[in-house]
This record gives C-alpha cells, sequence and structure tokens, in this order.
C-alpha cells in the first residue's frame, strides 16, 4: 500500500469538520495548524479535499448519529479522499466506525494528536484503528482555536474523575489532567500575538485545573490576568462545588474576567441529582448563584440541565422547574436524557417515554427562552462594552457585552474586532439586542 504522502503531489487540500464542544473545536484548530506547518490548504468541509479530518462527539445518542452522517457526507462528496476519524465517538466505539465503508483511519483518544504522522504512514485501502484503553490516555495536548478574529478557545484541562451515572466523558477523555500554568501561559501569549481579543477557558471541568500538577484554578486566572493583548477572558464549564468565594472576588475586581459563568446543573431536584451521582445538591447551587449575585448582579449564568433522566416523576420534573424558575439563571442549555452504554443509568429503571420527553424538553425551553429575554431587556438602556465579530446578516453586524448579550448594529467592516461602547435600545425576538454606538 503506497503511503498517503507519497501520492501525487498536487494532493495538498484538507479539511477539518468538528462536533460537540468547545474543548474540541480548541484541538481540531491545533491540528489543523498542524498540517499547515506541513505545506497542506486547509480548505472548507464543504469543498472537495484530499484529507477530511472528522472530530467527533458522543454526548449522546444524537451526537453518534451526526457524526456517522457527516462521516457518510464526506466520503460521498470525495470518495477518493482519505478520511479520519477522532475524537469521543472513535474513542468509545472506534470498531462501529470502521464498518462505515470509505474510513480509512480510527483514531483514539490520545492518538489524535498524532493524526499527521498516522496518515503519513497509512494509505487508501484497508482501515486502521489506533485506538486505546482509556486507562492510557494520560497525555495533555496543548491547543487553542485560532483563524477567529475575535476570540479563541484556549484549552486549560481534560478528563474527568467524577463518574456521574449517565456521563461517559472519563471513558472517552480519561482522568482529570492539566498542563503547569507556565505552559497554558506561553499558549495565551501565543494568541495575543495574533490579536485576538478574548480568550474563553475551556475543558471538562476547568474548576478542576491543577489536579495533576499541584497548582489552583485561582492560580491560573491571575496569571492569565497579567498578559498583555488579551482584553476579555470568560470561564466555561466550572462545577458548582468547585467555584470558591476566592474565585468570585477575584473575577469582581478583574480588569479582564467577565461576569459570565457556564455551570452545569443537570437537575433542580435533589432526588434526580443523587440518582445522577452529582456532588452537591440544589442548596448549594443556589448558594454560589446568590454569592456571585451579590458580588456581580449582572452576571450571565449559562446553566446545563438534563430532562428526562431514568426514574424522573413528574413531581421531580415539576420540582426541578419550579426551582429554576425561581432561581432565573439568564439561559438554559437543556439535554433530553439519552441513554450512554456503560453506564449505571442505561441499567436504572423508569425510563421515561419519548413523547414525555419531548413535552418536558420543551417546557424548559420555553422557559429558557423567557428567562433570556428577562435578562436582556432588564439590560435595556444601559451603556455596554461590545466586542464585534465578523458575521454580516441582513445588514447587521453582532457582538457581546461582557455578560454575554448579543448586540446588533449597522454593519461597519471597521468594527470587526473591536470593542466598543453601545447603547442598548430594543429587544429583538430573534435573540438580540439593537444597539447605539455611543
Amino acid at each position: 500500500m503506497q503511503k498517503f504522502f507519497e501520492m501525487d503531489e498536487g494532493k495538498k487540500r484538507v479539511a477539518f469538520y468538528t462536533l460537540g464542544c468547545k474543548l474540541n473545536f480548541s484541538e481540531t484548530s491545533t491540528i489543523a495548524r498542524q498540517f499547515s506547518d506541513m505545506g497542506f490548504e486547509r480548505v472548507s468541509p464543504d469543498s472537495e479535499a484530499d484529507i477530511y479530518i472528522i472530530n467527533t462527539c458522543s454526548v449522546t445518542d444524537h451526537a453518534d448519529k451526526k457524526c456517522r452522517q457527516a462521516i457518510r457526507k464526506f466520503i460521498t462528496k470525495s470518495p477518493n479522499a482519505l478520511v479520519a476519524v477522532a475524537g469521543c465517538y472513535a474513542q468509545l466505539k472506534p470498531e462501529e466506525i470502521a464498518e462505515i465503508e470509505g474510513v480509512d483511519i480510527v483514531v483514539g483518544a490520545s492518538e489524535k494528536y498524532h493524526i499527521p504522522q498516522l496518515i503519513e504512514s497509512s494509505g487508501k485501502g484497508k482501515v486502521k484503528i489506533y485506538s486505546c484503553d482509556v486507562d492510557a490516555v494520560n497525555d495533555f495536548f496543548p491547543a487553542y482555536s485560532s483563524g477567529d478574529r475575535t476570540r479563541s478557545f484556549l484549552k486549560v484541562q481534560d478528563g474527568c474523575d467524577y463518574h456521574c451515572s449517565y456521563c461517559t466523558i472519563p471513558l472517552a477523555r480519561g482522568k482529570s489532567r492539566n498542563m503547569p500554568i507556565a505552559r497554558i501561559i506561553e499558549q495565551a501569549k501565543a494568541i495575543a500575538s495574533q490579536n485576538i481579543k478574548e480568550v474563553i477557558l475551556t475543558g471538562v471541568n476547568t474548576g478542576d485545573f491543577g489536579k495533576s500538577t499541584g497548582e489552583s484554578f485561582l492560580d491560573l486566572l491571575k496569571q492569565l490576568e497579567q498578559i498583555d493583548g488579551i482584553e476579555r477572558y470568560r470561564i466555561s464549564s466550572i462545577e458548582p462545588n468547585l467555584i470558591t468565594k476566592e474565585i468570585a472576588e477575584f473575577v469582581v475586581n478583574s480588569r479582564k474576567f467577565l461576569p459570565h459563568f457556564h455551570i452545569p446543573l443537570q437537575s433542580g431536584s435533589n432526588r434526580i441529582l443523587g440518582l445522577m451521582r452529582r456532588r452537591y445538591r440544589r442548596e448549594l447551587f443556589a448558594e454560589k448563584i446568590q454569592m456571585i449575585r451579590g458580588l456581580m448582579p449582572h452576571t450571565f449564568f449559562g446553566v446545563d440541565v438534563i430532562v428526562g433522566f431514568p426514574g424522573e416523576t413528574e413531581d421531580d420534573f415539576t420540582d426541578a422547574y419550579n426551582f429554576l424558575k425561581e432561581l432565573k439563571p439568564s439561559f438554559l442549555h437543556v439535554f433530553p436524557y439519552s441513554e450512554r452504554p456503560n453506564t449505571p443509568a442505561a441499567e436504572m429503571e423508569g425510563k421515561v417515554n419519548p413523547s414525555e420527553l419531548k413535552r418536558r424538553s420543551a417546557l424548559l425551553g420555553e422557559l429558557s427562552n423567557n428567562l433570556h429575554a428577562e435578562f436582556f431587556k432588564h439590560h435595556l438602556g444601559t451603556r455596554q462594552s461590545v466586542l464585534f465579530e465578523s458575521t454580516r446578516k441582513a445588514g447587521l453586524m453582532f457582538g457581546f457585552t461582557g455578560n454575554y448579550i448579543k448586540v446588533a448594529i449597522p454593519y461597519d467592516k471597521d468594527l470587526v474586532g473591536k470593542i466598543v461602547e453601545v447603547e442598548l435600545m430594543e429587544f429583538n425576538h430573534e435573540g438580540f439586542v439593537t444597539g447605539k454606538i455611543c
């Protein structure tokens, strides 16, 4: 079998397609830079390419389905292309992917960062699987996204030690781990050198940072604050039990860290939280929200919620719904429960039927829309600093305030990637606020 890189010298086009979380996005971007450094031309996944790299997700059954659809789409688009599939789905179900005709390489969690080298030693023909036991997934691959003029996703943590009863992330990504702060600072400086104004700290559980290096998340925040060139930071995916008063007080006094937290709740019912094997009760979650609000009243809270967990009765759902309605987070990321193989929840009784699951999801979705609109309207008439993006739609450009309110103004290419002061004028039911430059 001829090595792929020894084939026609004209074949230099590589396309990347990412499914799932921002952590995947940062890793795909880093792999893409490896190919660029080797002289490959990066093309859109909508174009014909010679190599397709598909970085997959497996958080739900629907995610698996989307991965399979994407794989078949690219095989059909370019039948002669080499197709490499990586990510969580590839780690958990490599044989299932290998059975799809046209797939050439399946790469597990510890090997996906070596995709260029694996492709170099492979070729079209017999599928190769480079997967591994999850216990061997101990390396930390530095990653950040690039190519966006406004923001970058910086990976600061990977893996998880929590083993919630519904989740396969520990099986797909291994144990909680991180790089030393000094190396993350190097990554952040590389981002700053590209004139990117905003960084989102990403990980499976960012608050668990430091477990493998003896450092702390707060130490990381303090050192990131000192980097010249980066003007804004956001914290994503931090567990409620790991949010300390010291972290909140640091954000209050920070010149760069924004009043925006993404915190998974998963259920507003204590009984269901117990079945999920979460490490807190809802009272602690509410306490953390109120603590932060007491310091920063205008904080945006994005909250993850799983609906229809096995055993969730109508009373459990109503209890959870009322808790969220009273707590008033800014936005709900609603996930219908999806049974995952090799998890304790898959063996639990009391499965919620599909029609009831759909009804409960719709109710939480409606609550989220109402909470989101209420949060936006509360800030009308205020002046906010907005970082504008390059996207243009119907003559408008969009950006976000520090507390994550989406703002639209008439398009002006000179404002792309810049932070400007804007007065928030009117709420639009499409999910943004119109603004006027001050």
